[in-house]
């Protein structure tokens, strides 16, 4: 008999303020059509988030995150080429990547960046790709969005370089306070995904709490990285919720403050329609 197939966690009660999951990757999820879609989106919304950025890490996940955001308006979507893939990168891919990437609801270049940890991609190539995807951004004028694994000193090194766009979100932050401290000097946005809620995670934490309220998301990264207590289940979007009630208890703030301060940076930084926040069942 093969393994028995984890169950999801199961769906949290709703947010008192609607968020927006800032990093997924519906078809990694099993999303295929726009029924899929829909129903991934509407478990999510049933735990308050009512929105989510879908990610690509390769061109046909690129093509297809592009299409799946013109088939909810919940949905949104950022393509580039993840720094694992980027042995081949050519100019055929930089082109099809540069097209899909201006797609009206494609509200971010990524994920791109540096990974360190597999040895997939060559450093050389990933960071010329990451060079490259960085003057993407800053042509189009859209967020870059970061992979950074294993590779803090020259993500941080080759951003400086180049210039930042105007608007840089680290994807899955993975650093201690030191690191947050730079990115947020920098004007940088650190993304908190479960990872914030795992109890080794002690570097994180701190880097969790010092954070400026104007320059922090959260997102799932599903299906990976679930929530604690339900690390190694499958991830989907309304685990975020989680996320946004463990950030909040690390903060020492209450769980409606953290979820409208996720929900205006993420308004701001991906230029998503503003939504008036609920408040216990009350406008505000």
């Amino acid at each position: 008999m093969g393994e028995q197939k984890k169950e999801l966690p199961p769906i949290p009660d709703r947010l008192p303020v609607s968020v927006v999951d800032a990093h997924t990757h519906l078809d990694a999820c099993g999303a295929v059509t726009a029924a899929d879609v829909t129903a991934m989106v509407d478990r999510a919304e049933r735990a308050g988030v009512s929105r989510v950025i879908t990610v690509a890490d390769d061109l046909a996940s690129a093509r297809w995150a592009a299409q799946a955001s013109t088939w909810d308006r919940r949905v949104w979507a950022a393509v580039a080429i993840h720094p694992t893939r980027t042995k081949d990168f050519g100019e055929d891919e930089k082109s099809e990547v540069e097209s899909l990437a201006k797609e009206p609801r494609v509200v971010a270049v990524g994920e791109t960046g540096l990974d360190y940890y597999w040895d997939y991609s060559p450093h050389d190539a990933q960071q010329d790709a990451f060079r490259w995807h960085i003057d993407l951004a800053k042509r189009i004028g859209k967020p870059l969005m970061i992979h950074d694994r294993d590779a803090h000193d020259d993500v941080l090194r080759i951003l400086e370089e180049e210039g930042a766009p105007e608007q840089v979100v680290f994807h899955c932050f993975s650093g201690d306070e030191h690191v947050a401290r730079r990115c947020v000097d920098a004007g940088y946005v650190l993304s908190f995904a479960g990872t914030v809620s795992f109890r080794n995670a002690r570097g994180l934490h701190e880097a969790a709490r010092i954070v400026p309220a104007d320059q922090y998301l959260v997102e799932t990264d599903a299906p990976f990285l679930t929530p604690h207590p339900f690390r190694g289940r499958p991830n989907e979007p309304y685990c975020a919720a989680y996320t946004v009630r463990h950030l909040a208890s690390l903060r020492g703030e209450a769980v409606h403050e953290v979820a409208e301060a996720v929900r205006v940076t993420a308004e701001r930084v991906f230029r998503l329609p503003t939504v008036t926040s609920q408040l216990n069942g009350l406008r505000h």
